[in-house]
């Protein structure tokens, strides 16, 4: 047995298909569906929380706040629950603790009370700290230093990540049809439990993962914290992966930075090209996790299919899968060329990409805006009315007054009786009648203001109607988001790791975590989502995403000086 692989084995128990460890595909398991059960969560939390039968009825703008608040946690979450691993539990205990808290707080959310989300909320954010940090670092810790099966092994491990997001919505889409959101909540604590199980059954395979070993040829010498033993690369793909990042393998330009070149270059201008760098993350993350948040409500009032928004959060995961070796395939391609571009240059391609998709999605919508609903379209479509619908109304003549009244309705149980609420065609299970969209909306508004949802039938009816373009418009935006995110954010991390000074390594890669968090928190502009038009929402995002890429191609220069060989 050669040394590499022995020094292998003794990490990650004996080695299985393409030289792997097998502990790479027990982690590999347990992540795909650590992932499976979060993502599967994050498909159906913004429908829950609006839903006025199985929800609580909230507004877009209140759910946007409490997903956004949810995310910045999150992402932030891997600094304390990384630091807890190093210094008190060791990783697999961690991984453990972290699951059994996942668990916890899907099964939560199977209960339907506001007091379970908060507490099931709670529950995933301290899981989510212990969890993914832990298990990142595992599987570097499978390998010993140098080794040229560890980048693979990340981008191995990436694709379990996809697998998982990419299955999770399709599966709630099926089970919340037949039994609801709770037992799709329940389905999602089943999938934590099969994780958690994994880890535990396979534990033999991964225990030479808890603390790494150090080896020298067939020898072990001694057992050291594997985060003092971690080169920049692995700290880079650790922390990568941690947020659900592309590894640094994704890039071929990573193979061959000039690292005694950057030696030569001022602290401070390291530090301030990384802010910069800092600054185009907080801004991608804004826009690009809308995806559970407005993209979902696109998909479920605006895009003509027969399934739910919930189906929309598979489609990233999808192109990420399609389109990550390919991509790989063609920076190699580049780079026997002499003719990779520097990783500064793909992040501002990837911010144009991520503008680009924003901006395919606002013609999709101006396609729809422009476009006047027919009689036909009134009796069978869907109908929703919010701040926007207001505004329109009350500009046509409608009383304010009554529209207050509307907005403000309640039912028995609290929940509004009108206010951005969906309604469609529906079968009333007292009565057995089915009702059409239309009728149920203005039902709803002569309950709240008697007489005037009859006055107003037509203006209402017209204003508040649920256009629906193609799914085409949303399927080609996230597949060019999906480049970008492949283009700018595996390049990120791994940038931090070569470019930050040595003594400041550890404080600006807790730079890129709070960004992130930051990026996540911004999410919040989605509260406009009822206010604007939805072609101006997606405009806005755009021109905020195109503004960083132009920032970065001005400042190139610079950036290239102030990291060179990267």
């Amino acid at each position: 047995m050669s040394s590499n692989a022995a020094s292998v084995a003794v990490n990650g128990g004996a080695t299985g298909f393409a030289g792997h460890p097998k502990g790479l595909y027990a982690l590999f398991a347990t992540e795909m569906w650590e992932r499976f059960s979060f993502y599967s969560m994050l498909a159906l939390f913004t429908l829950y929380l609006r839903d006025p039968v199985q929800g609580f009825g909230w507004t877009a703008a209140d759910a946007t706040g409490l997903y956004a608040n949810y995310l910045m946690f999150v992402y932030a979450s891997p600094l304390i629950g990384g630091l807890i691993a190093d210094k008190v539990t060791g990783y697999r205990k961690a991984v453990m603790i972290g699951g059994f808290f996942f668990m916890a707080g899907h099964g939560l959310l199977s209960i339907p009370a506001l007091w379970a989300v908060y507490l099931a909320l709670t529950c995933l954010v301290i899981g989510n700290g212990f969890f993914k940090p832990n298990v990142s670092t595992m599987v570097g810790n499978l390998y010993p230093e140098g080794s040229h099966l560890k980048d693979r092994a990340y981008n191995i491990f990436y694709m379990g990540i996809n697998v998982g997001a990419w299955s999770a919505p399709i599966v709630m889409e099926i089970v919340k049809a037949y039994f609801g959101f709770h037992a799709a909540f329940a389905v999602a604590a089943f999938g934590m439990i099969i994780s958690v199980a994994i880890l535990w059954y396979f534990r033999s395979l991964v225990e030479g993962a808890d603390r790494k070993a150090l080896v020298i040829g067939d020898h072990v010498i001694e057992d050291v914290s594997s985060k003092a033993m971690a080169d920049s690369d692995q700290m880079a793909d650790t922390a990568a992966t941690a947020v659900d990042a592309p590894p640094h393998g994704i890039s071929d330009q990573d193979n061959h930075v000039g690292k005694n070149l950057i030696d030569s270059v001022p602290d401070w201008k390291r530090i301030s090209s990384l802010v910069v760098i800092f600054a185009i993350v907080v801004v991608f993350w804004m826009v690009f996790h809308q995806n559970g948040s407005t993209l979902t409500y696109w998909a479920d009032d605006n895009t003509a299919w027969n399934v739910t928004g919930t189906i929309s959060n598979s489609i990233n995961p999808f192109w990420i899968i399609v389109l990550t070796f390919p991509l790989v395939w063609f920076w190699g391609f580049l780079d026997r060329r002499g003719k990779e571009p520097s990783t500064p240059t793909k992040m501002a391609f990837g911010m144009t990409l991520t503008a680009l998709s924003f901006f395919v999605l606002y013609f999709g919508a101006i396609q729809g805006e422009k476009i006047a609903p027919s009689t036909a379209d009134l009796a069978s479509g869907s109908f929703r009315i919010n701040d926007r619908v207001v505004s329109k109304l009350t500009a046509q003549g409608v009383s304010a007054d009554v529209m207050k009244k509307v907005m403000d309705a309640k039912d028995k149980d609290g929940k509004n009786l009108v206010n951005d609420v969906k309604f469609s065609e529906s079968k009333d299970d007292a009565t057995g009648v089915t009702k059409s969209g239309a009728d149920r909306l203005i039902a709803a508004i002569d309950e709240a203001a008697p007489g005037e949802g009859t006055k107003n039938r037509d203006k209402i009816l017209a204003t508040s109607f649920l256009f629906r373009v193609s799914p085409f418009w949303l399927i080609l935006a996230y597949a060019i988001i999906s480049l970008g995110e492949l283009m700018l954010s595996p390049m990120g991390l791994s940038l931090v790791s070569k470019v930050a000074p040595i003594r400041m390594r550890g404080l600006m890669m807790g730079g890129w975590f709070v960004a992130t968090a930051i990026g996540n928190k911004l999410t919040m502009i989605g509260i406009y989502w009822s206010i604007w038009n939805q072609s101006s929402f997606f405009l806005v995002l755009g021109m905020a995403a195109l503004v960083m890429a132009v920032v970065l191609f001005i400042l190139l220069r610079p950036l290239k000086k102030a990291m060179p060989g990267v």
